[in-house]
């Protein structure tokens, strides 16, 4: 009888360890070690956008893409928060954005994990200091972030690595809230 459990056993992603790119190759060994658990394999991400130049929503865009498909991945994107267990925030947090990250990150239910995507959410840089943003714009002074992912701006593949830790760190959040439930 061939059972659900047969199947997971014999799935694998279909990423090279072989790839010229290191990013793929990253990906191909995580992807190798990660749980079979459904908060690990079935993703839903919210964005919001806190003040980026729109490099890191460009290289977004391209997980859908038919190369990199993040969708094989277990990775979906939504358009509320209430739907979403992982946040991902892109850009450092101006002022006027500060508001929104918090309700967006209120909104969502317990399990739930931020990633920092980007070299301006994860250090503010290149704009921190500036009058605009939250302190020195990182991400961590309003939320807090349990993956960064830097890079300016970070690949597809490596945005796609950064939401799949979100979705291990997701697996052990449950973990512990069912236990203190016991």
């Amino acid at each position: 009888m061939f059972g659900l459990k047969s199947f997971l056993a014999g799935y694998t992603d279909r990423i090279s360890e072989d790839s010229h790119d290191p990013e793929i190759r990253e990906l191909a060994k995580y992807l190798k070690t990660r749980s079979l658990s459904p908060f690990a394999q079935s993703i839903h991400v919210r964005m919001v956008d806190g003040g980026s130049p729109n490099d890191v929503e460009l290289e977004e865009g391209l997980t859908g893409s038919p190369q990199v498909d993040a969708e094989r991945f277990g990775i979906h994107f939504c358009a509320s928060p209430r739907h979403a267990d992982v946040l991902l925030v892109t850009g450092p947090i101006t002022v006027n954005m500060k508001q929104g990250l918090v309700k967006s990150y209120n909104a969502m239910a317990e399990p739930r994990a931020v990633v920092a995507a980007g070299d301006g959410a994860c250090t503010g840089a290149p704009f921190s200091g500036s009058y605009a943003l939250v302190g020195k714009g990182t991400i961590e002074e309003v939320v807090p972030v349990d993956v960064k992912v830097p890079g300016n701006p970070p690949s597809p593949y490596a945005l796609i690595l950064g939401i799949l830790k979100a979705g291990a760190v997701l697996e052990q959040k449950s973990a512990k809230l069912r236990a203190s439930k016991k």
